[in-house]
């Protein structure tokens, strides 16, 4: 996240909704037969294919495949996938394996089994796949951001100033996805800008944010020694893209005026692992989440697969899939290809663009020769300044920073949030909808004119309707 703290007042930006025109000037809003009569369901409760446990029984159903045992992950431990609850549906021999080694809980049928002394982690995992065990890696995962540059938090931020002031800067980021004509269109049929339940996977948020405050549904922290302490920077700008407090005369608008949001706290100081985000996602369903954003992803080495070989969370994000649209950000280095777990089939990958809608910002991931997996939607992200070459600060994207203040930042971390709150608009407006119709109705809803599927707000509220 490329970011520099602004240090004007808070803006003032109220969003006036506009009636259709009278006749004899045809209606700018065309509402579906039926759709006034549709009941927006934001908290999920109703969501079709939502079931309890559908986490935790898929990672039951884990099939391991390759392993890169070179991908970041937390050592002095690895995962075993039993056949039941905790050790219980294991075999004799694979009991009589971990005879004697540390174990301990984590999901249902998952456990973290530690590394004796005086072996390796990848020379402990083939002793147990040996005896008959399911095992791999606990994967360590980090917030997707480009912490090189001075604006990212923690490097002393960018102060934006000229010769007659600070600088007024704008959400140009929702003209740029139609936010405003999406609106509009719900408007002319009677109904707010409500967004569906969305948990944001990521780490803390600013609950008491004068933007967030009121607004979030659950909060829930998963980390542990590994992840680090709490942080909450990255999540209250996330959060407040999908839904800021919206024409209520201060600061920024989000997406969605009004959105029930999960605080799903996984990312601490040194990022998260596949245990714990695991148990994120599981908590995210069980508590009736209808879209996941996960501004996070695994670093790797660039010779190596996009999947590092992650069954358990593939396990978990298939599952999460049934009955929540999942969105991730794509990644911020451009050669890389897109990053884990935004190439997994089930989840968006979101790429993002810079200052222009005609060609992603530099720091973009993007599929290559090497890795192939598209881009399924990319969205404004910010133009990168301290990074691209040619762009100003006042070019990133304005969003939300703890203790009620604002700040430009950049970075795919918050192209997938705009994604997640058209989402959750759609799946509001429609609560009909599955999880697999909503992501069919978005990526049939992309402008393409410029050749990259671009998010179109508009459309996809329609589409999401008719």
């Amino acid at each position: 996240m490329i970011t520099s703290r602004l240090a004007w007042p808070l803006l003032s930006l109220t969003l006036v909704l506009t009636a259709c025109p009278a006749p004899p000037t045809p209606p700018v809003v065309v509402c579906p037969q039926g759709l006034s009569s549709l009941a927006a369901d934001p908290a999920g409760q109703s969501a079709p294919g939502a079931e309890p446990g559908a986490v935790l029984r898929a990672l039951a159903a884990t099939v391991p495949g390759a392993v890169d045992w070179d991908a970041p992950h937390v050592p002095g431990e690895v995962l075993v996938i039993a056949g039941g609850a905790g050790t219980s549906g294991l075999s004799a021999q694979g009991l009589a394996a971990l005879s004697g080694v540390r174990t301990q809980g984590v999901l249902g049928s998952l456990s973290r089994a530690f590394t004796p002394a005086g072996e390796t982690d990848q020379a402990f995992a083939a002793r147990l796949a040996a005896a008959g065990l399911r095992v791999q890696p606990n994967f360590v995962y980090r917030a997707l951001a480009t912490p090189n540059d001075p604006g990212f938090p923690g490097n002393g931020g960018v102060t934006i100033a000229t010769g007659s002031g600070d600088q007024q800067v704008t959400q140009t980021y929702l003209t740029r996805i139609r936010a405003p004509q999406a609106w509009n269109f719900l408007a002319g049929c009677g109904k707010t800008p409500v967004g569906a339940k969305t948990a944001v996977v990521d780490s803390a948020l600013d609950a008491g944010h004068v933007e967030l405050n009121g607004r979030i549904a659950e909060q829930a922290s998963f980390l542990n020694v590994e992840t680090g302490t709490t942080t909450n920077v990255h999540a209250t700008a996330a959060a407040g893209a999908i839904g800021a407090a919206t024409n209520n005369g201060k600061g920024l608008a989000g997406v969605s005026w009004n959105v029930p949001l999960m605080s799903v706290e996984v990312l601490g100081t040194s990022g998260t692992t596949t245990a714990v985000l695991a148990r994120g996602l599981n908590y995210a369903v069980e508590k009736g989440a209808r879209v996941i954003n996960m501004s996070l992803g695994g670093a790797r080495d660039p010779s190596k697969p996009t999947d590092p070989g992650d069954s358990v969370l593939n396990s978990a994000l298939s599952a999460a899939a049934k009955s929540a649209v999942l969105v991730a950000a794509a990644g911020n280095t451009a050669q890389d290809g897109v990053y884990y777990p935004a190439s997994h089939p089930d989840v968006l990958a979101v790429g993002a663009l810079g200052n222009s809608d005609t060609a992603l910002a530099c720091y973009s991931a993007r599929p290559n020769t090497v890795f192939k997996r598209a881009l399924d939607v990319v969205a404004p992200g910010g133009a990168g300044y301290g990074r691209c070459p040619g762009t100003t600060a006042t070019q990133d994207m304005l969003l939300l920073a703890p203790e009620d203040q604002y700040e430009l930042a950049a970075g795919t971390s918050f192209s997938a949030p705009l994604v997640s709150g058209v989402v959750a608009l759609m799946r509001a407006a429609n609560p009909g909808l599955s999880a697999a119709q909503t992501r069919t109705l978005l990526l049939s809803s992309l402008n393409k004119a410029n050749k990259l599927p671009m998010l179109d707000a508009e459309a996809a509220v329609r589409a999401a309707t008719r």
